[in-house]
This record gives C-alpha cells, sequence and structure tokens, in this order.
C-alpha cells in the first residue's frame, strides 16, 4: 500500500511518521503526476486559504477533485476537512468540494482557543480519543450520504462520506494510530 501525502504545506512529517509507524510506504504529493500509483492521499492541517491557492498554482486542484470523484480515498484533517466540503460559510476559497458539508472555519476561535480532549469514538473502539483542535473547524451541516463519527456540542468534528474521511482535529499530532489505521482498513484496502 501507498499513500500520499499533500505536501504543499502542513503536518505532512507527522502524517508520514504515523503511516511509517503503521508499515505504511507514503509519497509527497506536489503535482499531478505523483498522483499515479497512490492507493489514498491525505490532506494535512495548514492554512486553508494558502492550501487552496496553492493547489491553483501546482494544478492540482482539478486533478485532486478528479481522482475523488473517481474512487480515491481521501483523509483531511483540519484544513483537508475544509478543502473537501462543498460549502465553505462565508468563503469563496478554492476548496476540491466533494464531501456534502458545509464548514465554518476557525469555529473554535483563535490561536489562544485551540485545545485538546480525550473524545469517544464508537468507530475506533471503547478507548475515548485524544483529540487536538488548534485553530479547527467543524461540519455545522452534512446532507444525507454523511455518516457522522463524532459530534461535540452540535458541532461535527469527524465523519465520511463516500471514499472521504474528514477530521477537524490533528490526529497525526499524537501517538495514537487509531485514526490512521480506520482510514487505511476503511478505505485503502488493497
Amino acid at each position: 500500500m501507498r499513500i500520499g501525502i499533500l505536501a504543499l504545506q502542513g503536518a505532512v512529517r507527522e502524517h508520514r511518521n504515523m503511516l511509517l509507524r503503521l508499515g505504511v510506504e507514503t509519497t509527497d504529493v506536489l503535482n499531478p503526476g505523483d498522483l499515479n500509483g497512490i492507493d489514498g492521499l491525505i490532506l494535512p492541517g495548514g492554512e486553508s486559504t494558502t492550501m487552496g491557492k496553492l493547489l491553483v498554482r501546482y494544478d492540482l486542484l482539478n486533478p485532486l477533485s478528479e481522482a475523488g470523484r473517481k474512487g480515491l480515498p481521501i483523509f483531511g484533517t483540519c484544513t483537508g476537512l475544509i478543502l473537501l466540503s462543498k460549502h465553505i460559510n462565508n468563503s469563496d476559497q478554492q476548496r476540491l468540494g466533494l464531501m456534502d458539508t458545509c464548514v465554518e472555519r476557525n469555529a473554535f476561535g483563535r490561536q489562544a482557543d485551540s485545545f485538546e480532549a480525550d473524545m469517544p469514538i464508537p468507530a475506533l473502539g471503547d478507548e475515548p480519543y485524544h483529540t487536538v483542535f488548534i485553530r479547527a473547524p467543524y461540519i455545522c451541516r452534512a446532507e444525507q450520504g454523511v455518516e457522522v463519527l463524532l459530534s461535540y456540542e452540535g458541532k461535527i468534528l469527524f465523519a465520511r462520506q463516500d471514499n472521504f474521511l474528514a477530521a477537524a482535529f490533528h490526529p497525526e499530532l499524537t501517538d495514537d494510530v487509531r485514526v490512521h489505521q480506520y482510514f487505511l482498513s476503511y478505505f485503502c484496502r488493497s
């Protein structure tokens, strides 16, 4: 199995290290040709407006959208969740627009309002998962076909739809491999 990581900005190294711990080969995705031969793709956290502009600059926006529509499993964390969503409140920034969701950017406040919490995610087992939220978005609306995996105070924080998985938190900043393992086993079976 070979998983691509969008390497334009953000927590690329942390996702790579998590996948290597799971014995998975990784490759950086910096141009459309890097999509060849991958079994899945991770869109890391970063800054969503900048990431959208970089997707256009590196001619990746349409190839990534097309690959997702053709069934490539894509996992987005934080900014990746924003990029996957069809709608972003009060924003027309560039995005892939693949999930039937609407997101709110920086929904929990400024950098100083970032937080960590142990939360139950039944899809990952009985043990709570330590979540890390940094200027995090959340899904404020999910259409039929989007399965909610975690919500908190009415805010959707982890969801899947078809071949897409989206998390408002940063699993790559923990020692717990369960979210990455879930993506690999549920979406990237080869």
